[in-house]
C-alpha cells in the first residue's frame, strides 16, 4: 500500500528505531511512547485491522503472538507487559495497518479508560 506509513517503514523508505525484524514482522519503538518501553509490532503484510483477519492471514497474527514474549524479554520486560491493538476509528486506530503495542517498564494503570 503506497500511502501507508507502516508499509513505508517495512520497505525502509521511512526510518525507524528497530528492535526486531525478520521476514514476517518488524518491531520498532513508538514515536509517542506511553510507557518507559513502548514498541510496535507490525506484520510486513498489509492487513488493515483486526476486522480483516481471516483464515488466509491468521497465521501471521499467531506468529506475532509467539514472538512477543521473545521481544519482551530482549526489552527487559521481566515483570510483565501490556499488549494493545486498536481497531477502527472509535478505538483511535490512526494507522490503518494492523499493529500491536507492547508497553511496559513500570507498573501500568489498572484502568484502561
Amino acid at each position: 500500500m503506497t500511502d501507508c506509513i507502516f508499509c513505508k517503514i517495512v520497505d525502509g523508505s521511512i526510518p525507524s528505531k528497530k528492535v526486531y525484524e525478520d521476514d514476517k514482522i518488524i518491531c520498532f519503538y513508538d514515536l509517542n511512547p506511553q510507557a518507559p518501553v513502548h514498541v510496535l509490532i507490525v506484520p510486513k503484510e498489509h492487513i488493515c485491522c483486526a476486522d480483516a483477519i481471516n483464515e488466509d492471514n491468521a497465521d501471521i497474527i499467531a506468529y506475532i503472538f509467539t514472538k512477543i514474549p521473545e521481544i519482551a524479554k530482549t526489552l527487559g520486560l521481566s515483570n510483565g507487559y501490556r499488549i494493545i491493538n486498536n481497531c477502527g476509528d472509535d478505538a483511535c486506530q490512526t494507522v490503518k495497518h494492523i499493529h500491536f503495542h507492547v508497553l511496559g517498564g513500570k507498573q501500568l494503570a489498572g484502568q484502561m479508560a
